[in-house]
């Protein structure tokens, strides 16, 4: 009878454990949960879906591959990637029977009607920017700062461009009076010269471009072809002399602290950028003039408030240049142009003969250009591509919220080929250029859904719709998608469905651990929070069984992110951990606050020059919603967050003393000078122009309000938001004589923690914060 009992005991408590989150093994992350597959990519031939997968646990992913004819997946070691597996697709070579690519820094050609592969190419420098035009004999690939081309029927590799860092040398043209006397004397020395010059002029057997000089300074980019092979064009960037930023490592192999370099602070000068056009024929350069875009020298209207009411600069804005999309029927290309205060876009055709450019679309917002499929800052790509040889598609939020158009570059006509109060995340074209495909939130914000759209009629098709996510990839034939999948609840898997309208999914990995299958999790519900100046927040709302009358509110990262959606969040330890605040009684609450991505250019740009205003009232609102809903205690309302949502928790509970019971604040932003300058200057402008925008937007500034009780957490050696700016917020609480707050730091943890015994140590402090302060 005991040895029953005891037996039933362990298989009780077993079960319990399963059900029962502990901190230690939700803050295991993917080591409790699983290893999903990413990265889909199809082999050449069509045969094997590639991804990284990690379904043992080992120290980091690998490289699988599931065949469809065996159906059956295997891991890829070195040496079947090397040299026994297919390649990976890039649809530009799919007309051509062999297929060349970069196989860790060889240039490899894939025989599709073989199967072999080949290395053509093996060297010091790693080949990389594959380019073929024409029939495709040529193969052009970049080395360093050289392009090179691959002559496939003789097997010889010739360099193409010069490219040289650093100053001309000027050619001495003076002659003393010796040289002059020896050729006026001697006809052999007149011979000579004759000889040099003619072999300059007619020697063809070893031609070698001139060089082209770049500054010290440069960094050269986007090497592009054009589609008849004469021109080359590039870049040539040049980043502001702004100091980098430091930090010191403390726990480190020698007992030694290491002094580590990070990037600059947000800063007055942005970078500066000039194109050029090599002409092979001619072996000369000319470079692109961009003078005569539309608004080129136009100022921000902010600059009036500091007393500059003057329309235009003296000078062009500096702006960023895209590399050049070709067009395969003629020597003209699409460039993405934006200028580099964030406030414009243009679309141009370059004429790679003449150098010269049209503007074919112009985009402004005063507060700054971004939305999915459109370049969130400079250096990012968005959708641009070719239809035919005439129009082109790209992505604007031109109607509020970001949609794919269609443009004629020869009559400039524009049409938009979807419309509505949702967003484009993402898209492609087919290979028969009848089709684009894209990713999209019509049926609700927090989706992603597949569709087809017909250029010819417009007609939309969905093919994977509704409360879920996928990320796809088409395969070579256009008759397969493999897809990521995921639900709130359930983590992203591999699936495989035929490209047709309504297709089941057929799943293909589980990667989900037993632990985690075992466990029951309560499925949010997404709702909408009325805000105090008249619309609609969305929310993720974890309600419990049994309530106890205190609430959290969590705050996501990155600003422009979304989690109020119907998918596996990239917040899979605070979800999980929602999941154990649920179970024991708290409503957990997670807003999609003002700025937040997939609600159209409006809701993205309400904290311009005012972060900690309008999305911080989200949350104040979202705190009454609950007080006046869901029977939640007013003095029983938490807060916490990391990153941007450190940020809005430390404005919180100083902006707002008394309307927070406490807060735990997370690799926070404390001071917006001190960030970076690609995210900062998009919403705040520069410090020296806009002083008052960061001043309103730091919490450093509110420090007077702390009552707290406040917990501040903070990695070290984060090169991101630096230890030195929560130190700064500290000595500034120093100072004030401020006592209801504690600063914990992590010594070895970065921006984003990666050892699961920090991150069981941040949640554990949270974790007993929330439980002092919201329990009665």
């Amino acid at each position: 009878m005991k040895r029953l009992f005891l037996f039933s005991f362990i298989v009780f408590s077993q079960h319990l454990s399963a059900q029962q989150l502990q901190l230690n093994e939700i803050m295991k992350g993917n080591d409790f949960i699983g290893y999903s597959p990413e990265d889909l990519q199809w082999t050449v031939d069509g045969s094997t879906v590639l991804f990284d997968w990690n379904p043992t646990m080992a120290l980091q992913p690998t490289l699988h591959g599931y065949s469809l004819s065996t159906k059956s997946i295997k891991e890829i070691t070195i040496s079947d990637h090397r040299y026994q597996s297919k390649p990976t697709m890039n649809y530009t070579q799919k007309r051509f029977n062999n297929y060349y690519f970069s196989d860790n820094g060889d240039l490899a050609r894939y025989d599709s009607k073989t199967g072999i592969t080949t290395i053509v190419y093996s060297g010091s420098e790693s080949a990389w920017n594959i380019q073929r035009i024409g029939n495709g004999n040529l193969v052009f690939f970049q080395t360093g700062n050289q392009l090179h081309a691959y002559n496939e029927s003789l097997g010889t590799i010739t360099q193409v461009t010069n490219f040289i860092q650093g100053s001309e040398p000027k050619k001495s043209t003076d002659t003393t009076d010796l040289q002059r006397q020896q050729r006026e004397l001697f006809t052999y020395i007149r011979l000579q010269d004759d000889k040099k010059a003619w072999n300059e002029k007619h020697d063809i057997h070893r031609y070698f471009p001139e060089g082209v000089y770049f500054g010290k300074g440069e960094q050269l980019r986007d090497l592009t072809l054009s589609s008849n092979g004469r021109y080359i064009s590039f870049t040539l960037h040049t980043e502001p002399d702004d100091p980098a930023t430091n930090y010191e490592a403390i726990i480190t192999e020698n007992g030694y602290t290491q002094h580590r370099t990070a990037r600059p602070k947000v800063g007055n000068t942005d970078p500066s950028q000039r194109m050029g056009i090599v002409d092979r024929l001619h072996d000369t350069v000319y470079y692109v003039s961009f003078s005569s875009l539309s608004g080129i020298r136009k100022k921000p209207e902010y600059l009036k408030e500091y007393g500059d009411n003057t329309a235009e600069y003296d000078q062009d804005r500096k702006i960023s240049i895209h590399a050049p999309i070709i067009n395969e029927s003629n020597t003209t290309a699409l460039i993405d142009v934006r200028s580099y205060d964030n406030k414009d876009r243009w679309i141009v055709l370059l004429d790679f003969e003449t150098g010269q450019i049209t503007e074919l679309d112009h985009q402004h917002d005063e507060a700054w250009i971004g939305g999915p499929g459109i370049s969130g800052w400079n250096e990012e790509t968005g959708t641009l591509g070719w239809l035919n040889t005439t129009d082109c598609y790209f992505q604007s939020e031109e109607s509020g919220y970001s949609h794919l158009y269609q443009l004629n570059v020869q009559t400039k006509a524009k049409k938009g080929l979807t419309t509505g109060k949702w967003e484009v995340h993402e898209a492609f074209l087919s290979q028969d250029r009848k089709h684009l495909y894209f990713i999209a939130n019509k049926i609700h914000p927090g989706v992603r859904n597949g569709y087809q759209l017909e250029i010819s009629t417009g007609k939309i098709t969905p093919l994977f719709e509704g409360n879920f996510a996928i990320e796809w990839s088409l395969s070579p034939d256009g008759k397969t998608w493999a897809l990521r999948y995921s639900t709130a609840t359930s983590p992203w898997e591999l699936y495989l469905a035929p490209n047709t309208a309504g297709a089941k999914m057929s799943r293909v990995t589980t990667s989900t651990t037993s632990g985690f299958q075992a466990l029951k999790l309560v499925t949010p519900e997404i709702i909408t929070i009325p805000t105090s100046d008249g619309k609609l927040a969305y929310a993720r709302l974890y309600k419990p069984a049994t309530p106890n009358g205190a609430a959290v509110l969590f705050v996501h990262g990155a600003g422009y992110l979304q989690n109020a959606h119907y998918f596996w969040s990239n917040y899979y330890r605070e979800m999980l951990f929602h999941q154990k605040l649920v179970s024991e009684g708290y409503t957990v609450l997670d807003v999609d606050y003002r700025a937040s991505e997939g609600y159209g250019r409006d809701w993205r740009t309400d904290i311009y020059r005012h972060m900690g205003e309008r999305d911080l009232k989200d949350y104040v609102d979202a705190k009454k919603y609950l007080v006046d809903n869901m029977g939640i205690d007013a003095n029983r309302v938490g807060i916490y967050g990391g990153s941007y949502g450190g940020f809005i928790t430390l404005m919180g509970l100083m902006k707002t003393p008394g309307t927070f019971a406490c807060g735990a604040a997370l690799r926070s932003v404390t001071d917006w000078a001190h960030y970076n300058h690609e995210y900062t200057s998009n919403i705040l402008n520069y410090p020296g122009t806009d002083p008052k925008a960061y001043q309103q937007s730091s919490p450093i500034y509110y420090a007077e309000g702390l009552k707290g009780p406040l917990i501040m957490l903070h990695g070290m050696v984060d090169d991101n938001v630096q230890f030195q700016d929560i130190v700064r917020l500290n000595q500034r609480f120093i100072e004030l004589g401020k006592t209801n707050y504690t600063l914990s730091v992590f010594p070895t943890e970065a921006h984003g923690f990666t050892y699961a015994p920090a991150w069981t140590d941040e949640y554990r402090r949270i974790y007993e914060l929330f439980n002092t302060n919201l329990l009665k």
